[in-house]
C-alpha cells in the first residue's frame, strides 16, 4: 500500500512542479490539529524557495513522502517534524523538498490557506506548547473522534 500512496504522490509533484494546482488526500495524523489525516486534502504547488514554517511533501529515509513542517535549514540540510508529533524529526536535503502545501481543503470543500495570519500565530504556539503536546492531542482526539488506523 505504500508504494501506490508513493506512486500517487509522486505524481502529485510532478503535476505541481509543471505548474498545475494539485490537491491530493493527506493520510496519517503526523500534521494534527491543523491538517486532518483521511479527512483532509492540501493544494500543493512547486516548491521554489522553500523557507521555515513551510508545510511541505519530502522524500525522507530514501524511501517515503512525508507532508510536515519545515522547522530547520542549515545549508542543504533541511529539519521536518509533523504539527503532531511529539519529538521525532526527520531530515532530508533541499532537493528532498519536492512541493508546498498551500491550502487545506476540509470535508465539507471549504479550502483554508496554510499561512494566514491566524494559522501562523496557531503554529507559533503550537511550537512553544510542545512540553504539553501529548495531552491537547489527546483532548483533540476525544473530542474530534480521531480514531489511528
Amino acid at each position: 500500500m505504500l508504494s501506490n500512496y508513493n506512486e500517487i504522490v509522486a505524481e502529485a509533484i510532478r503535476r505541481a512542479e509543471s505548474e498545475e494546482s494539485v490537491t491530493l488526500p493527506v493520510n496519517g495524523h503526523s500534521m494534527l490539529p491543523f491538517v486532518v489525516g483521511w479527512r483532509d486534502c492540501v493544494i500543493l504547488q512547486k516548491a521554489a524557495h522553500p523557507k521555515v514554517g513551510d508545510v511541505v511533501v519530502a522524500w525522507v529515509e530514501g524511501r517515503r513522502y512525508v507532508l510536515h513542517r519545515i522547522i530547520r535549514i542549515d545549508g542543504e540540510r533541511v529539519t521536518l517534524m509533523g504539527d503532531g508529533n511529539l519529538r521525532g524529526t526527520e531530515t532530508c536535503t533541499l532537493s528532498d523538498v519536492k512541493a508546498l502545501a498551500t491550502h487545506v481543503v476540509d470535508v465539507k470543500g471549504r479550502t483554508h490557506d496554510l499561512y494566514n495570519r491566524w494559522r501562523r500565530r496557531a503554529v507559533r504556539v503550537w511550537w512553544y506548547v510542545r512540553p504539553v503536546r501529548r495531552y491537547l492531542l489527546a483532548i483533540y482526539r476525544r473530542t474530534h473522534h480521531i480514531v489511528y488506523i
